[in-house]
């Protein structure tokens, strides 16, 4: 299965690292490539972006299925495809380092079904940690501008 995980330190409390994970709405649009998102409701989202496949770009539209919410700490979603043979699931998770620091955990798995699916999750092997990394860098960028 094709993974990605990356931490990130912030130079905030937990509680405001919480009030902007938990709501899918602020952390769809930072994911490489985004293109759109419809919001079905609290806990569904509807998110098409662009992603490489070997040497063209596909566009991807999931799922995006809130499965448990743990305040202040985790976020869990899955992820399905609409546009594709995709499965996968992701989570953020945060940690108090102290009063106003705090260690947020990006994860996404995703995995490529069908005749093309081994073929696309070697891509994604070597893709999904960098789009992770890149993901969990904009969050943090993005918590720090709109705490400031």
């Amino acid at each position: 299965m094709p993974q990605g995980i990356h931490d990130v330190e912030l130079n905030l409390p937990i509680g405001a690292v919480w009030q902007f994970v938990s709501i899918v709405e602020n952390w769809v649009p930072l994911v490489p490539g985004y293109i759109s998102h419809e919001v079905i409701n609290e806990r569904r989202v509807a998110w098409t972006f662009t992603g490489d496949i070997g040497i063209m770009k596909k566009t991807i539209s999931l799922q995006v299925d809130i499965t448990e919410w743990t305040p202040p700490t985790e976020v869990k979603f899955t992820l399905t495809g609409i546009s594709g043979n995709f499965t996968g699931h992701g989570y953020f998770k945060a940690k108090a380092l102290g009063e106003a620091r705090t260690k947020m955990t990006g994860c996404l798995d995703i995995t490529a079904h069908g005749v093309k699916g081994p073929m696309i999750n070697s891509i994604l092997k070597s893709n999904l940690p960098k789009t992770t990394r890149e993901l969990v860098e904009a969050i943090a960028k993005r918590l720090h501008s709109v705490t400031r």
